[in-house]
C-alpha cells in the first residue's frame, strides 16, 4: 500500500462521501464505544470520511484511529471485514458534503487491541468512553451499520 504525505493529496472543499467505521474491541469481546462531543447521547465506533479521493481505506481507517483514540493500529491487527454499507446521511450533516449528495459508502474494518490498551480522546470529537459487552454496545449505538457490525464480532472473532 502507498500511502501518500498531505501535500501529496488533492484536499476537497466538501466531506467525501466515503468513510470507514472501525469496531475495537478486546480478545474477551468487549467493544469500545465513544459519545460524540456534538451529539452527546450518541454512541458510536471510530468513523471517518477520506480526506481525499486517493486515500486508501486502510490509511483512513489508521489515521482516524489514532486521532479519535490515539490507539496506533500498527501495533494491533487492523482488519478489512469486507463490508460496506451505503446509507442515507443525516440532515443534520448534510452540509457537510456537496450540493446534493445524500448517501454515504462506509467501509467496515475491525481493530483488536488488549483490554489495558490506552484511549485518548479527541476532545473535539468526543466527550467519553467505554468498554461495553457486544449486546450493550449494540444497543447504545445510535446508528444501525454500527450495530450489525458489533453484533458479527462473535462470529468474526471465531474465524
Amino acid at each position: 500500500m502507498r500511502h501518500l504525505s498531505h501535500s501529496q493529496l488533492r484536499i476537497v472543499p466538501y466531506k467525501i462521501p466515503e468513510s470507514v467505521l472501525v469496531v475495537i474491541y478486546t480478545p474477551e469481546l468487549d467493544v469500545l464505544l465513544l459519545e460524540r462531543a456534538d451529539r452527546p447521547g450518541f454512541w458510536q465506533s471510530v468513523t471517518g470520511s477520506k480526506d481525499s479521493i486517493e486515500e486508501a481505506l486502510s490509511y483512513t481507517a489508521q489515521r482516524e484511529v489514532m486521532e479519535e483514540t490515539g490507539i496506533d493500529t500498527t501495533l494491533h491487527t487492523l482488519t478489512d471485514w469486507q463490508i460496506s454499507n451505503l446509507y442515507e446521511i443525516y440532515p443534520v450533516w448534510r452540509h457537510r458534503y456537496a450540493p446534493g449528495v445524500t448517501q454515504n459508502k462506509e467501509h467496515v474494518f475491525g481493530l483488536c487491541v488488549p483490554r489495558d490498551t490506552s484511549v485518548t480522546l479527541a476532545p473535539r470529537e468526543h466527550l467519553r468512553f467505554e468498554w461495553l459487552p457486544i449486546k450493550e454496545a449494540a444497543d447504545r449505538c445510535f446508528s444501525a451499520s454500527n450495530a450489525e457490525a458489533i453484533l458479527q464480532l462473535n462470529q468474526r472473532a471465531a474465524q
